[in-house]
């Protein structure tokens, strides 16, 4: 008798494991059919002025959670469950290294001090502005069990902003000077969101003084520069691995595999030493393509260029479609619903608050910026910080995962005033990236008319700042390097320190770091290596 209760009970196991493998199958299935369905719609919407992918995703996405959420009976609304850890340690981290590993480089070093002026600066005086403003008024709303390191969470949720959107609204050609700053200003910027909003957990608001403080920039600055090390480091190592070994001579596929799977490794050591795995894994992109790229055969070149760039696209599609499903997760919606006007009211705060807390820091930054600059060309217009300070208020996946590791456990949350927070901060992504990404376009080419970029835009000009950030070849920034003269005293260092640094950067990366580690030109030639015709000929 016992053992017929036992088969019995297994049975019912197997059944249960058996629909929930089926259910399983059935979402990937759907989530994998939209996928295609939003690739084909944006190639066919290629040209529409007004929508770009991220925002068909999201159309898309609302589209399948009313369809589903009708299907269910008001049950649900999307097939997957939202985790912070599917986004930060499976999405997140090709998005970022392809960002790192596409840039280029001396272009991203010549206007570091103005795209880090933006984007951790900038990014505190937002985080400032945001926090002290919603202490002082949602304290007063009466909002759940919200206290002041929740409100300081916020600052930190709502700092990021959405470069994905940004870089995918934005063009390359048309605006070179505003895409590489908004570029730099994004990834610096979602590196110290996270930075802070981590920094933010071992914070005790309740203890403020002075060495509290200390504390905390303290270990801000540590992880700041710990996450850049352990970058470099890792694309050091990959490049003097594949230098020495030359995989390739022997396998196209252990090269390319290697070349991945540090980049990836890179990342989650990070996240294994509590550091920001955004900076790593960026900073590991680019040391990757100075010299492990260039180590590599010719055919794992291509392969890996196109392999990152693939699944780059594919992360953020993925990303823009959930968080438009997830927009209509009735079991938020249901917890904030006996407060409709306190939600819409709090979400209309807080879209007032990233447009302040932008504009704090976008027009008082630009103007310290232009007085470093000697030439009208090199200065930030004011049409200029008008597209700069519109294209970074859309928010997207940054902030969304930010407040649902805050606010929830496991994606649920059954607290009121966590509910009211979740939701708003759906509605404020969702506003801001439909209506600011819809009308970036129209705006950039009202306030920044074609005619009006001609010489400014010229990237062949030595000393314009307009040059694209991207290259469509990697490496293609160290051929023909613009010409800089030797500085011959303290002074030509003080009011050129980018030409400078680059002048001294050159002589020991060509004395040193690539006799070492590889890189264009400096890769020994042997038999089997990157460098012998028979390789790189097919």
């Amino acid at each position: 008798m016992g053992y017929q209760v036992v088969a019995a009970q297994l049975a019912r196991l197997s059944g249960a494991l058996g629909t929930s493998d089926h259910a399983s199958v059935v979402s990937i299935t759907l989530f994998v059919a939209l996928l295609c369905a939003c690739i084909v719609l944006g190639h066919l919407l290629e040209e529409n002025r007004w929508l770009n992918e991220s925002i068909t995703a999201l159309i898309i996405g609302l589209c399948t959670g009313v369809v589903i959420l009708m299907t269910t009976k008001g049950k649900s609304s999307h097939v997957l469950v939202f985790s912070e850890d599917l986004f930060f340690i499976y999405l997140l981290p090709p998005i970022i290294f392809n960002a790192g590993f596409q840039v280029k480089k001396k272009q991203f070093f010549r206007n570091f001090m103005t795209i880090t002026l933006f984007g951790a600066v900038g990014t505190m005086m937002s985080f400032f502005t945001i926090s002290l403003a919603a202490i002082a008024i949602f304290s007063r709303m009466n909002i759940g069990t919200l206290d002041v390191s929740d409100f300081l969470a916020i600052g930190a949720i709502f700092s990021a902003t959405d470069s994905v959107c940004t870089l995918q609204v934005l063009n390359q050609d048309e605006t070179p000077f505003l895409y590489s700053l908004v570029f730099g200003e994004g990834v610096v910027n979602d590196a110290t969101s996270v930075v802070l909003f981590n920094a933010l957990q071992n914070f005790d608001p309740n203890q403020i003084d002075a060495i509290v403080i200390l504390k905390f920039l303290g270990n801000f600055c540590y992880l700041f520069v710990s996450s850049t090390f352990l970058g470099v480091f890792t694309g050091l190592l990959s490049a003097y691995v594949i230098k020495k070994l030359y995989i390739g001579r022997h396998s196209t596929d252990r090269e390319v595999a290697l070349v991945m799977l540090m980049a990836y490794l890179s990342y989650m050591l990070a996240e294994l030493l509590d550091l920001s795995g955004i900076l790593t894994v960026f900073f590991c992109g680019i040391v990757m393509s100075h010299y492990t790229w260039h180590n590599v055969t010719e055919s794992s070149r291509v392969t890996t260029k196109h392999a990152f760039a693939t699944l780059s696209f594919i992360a953020e599609t993925f990303l823009f479609l959930y968080v438009g499903m997830d927009a209509l997760d009735i079991e938020k919606w249901k917890f904030a619903s006996d407060s409709p006007g306190k939600s819409i009211g709090i979400s209309s705060i807080l879209l007032g608050l990233v447009l302040v807390g932008r504009a704090a820091f976008v027009f008082p930054l630009s103007f310290l910026s232009n007085l470093t600059k000697k030439t009208e060309l090199e200065k930030i217009s004011w049409r200029q910080q008008i597209v700069i300070w519109w294209a970074g208020l859309m928010r997207g996946a940054v902030s969304i995962a930010l407040a649902y590791n805050k606010f929830t456990r496991s994606g649920h949350t059954q607290l009121h005033g966590n509910a009211i927070m979740i939701t708003s901060t759906i509605t404020v992504v969702l506003f801001s990236t439909m209506l600011f990404g819809i009308l970036t376009k129209p705006l950039i080419r009202f306030l920044l008319p074609a005619s009006s970029n001609g010489a400014a835009s010229d990237p062949a000009s030595p000393k314009s700042l307009h040059s694209p950030l991207l290259t469509s070849q990697l490496g293609s920034d160290l051929e023909a390097p613009l010409p800089i003269v030797r500085p011959s005293s303290l002074r030509m260092l003080i009011t050129k320190p980018t030409h400078t640094i680059h002048y001294y950067w050159r002589k020991f990366d060509d004395a040193l770091m690539r006799p070492m580690f590889g890189g264009r030109g400096f890769v020994p030639y042997s038999p089997g290596s990157p460098t012998d015709p028979n390789v790189l000929v097919e």
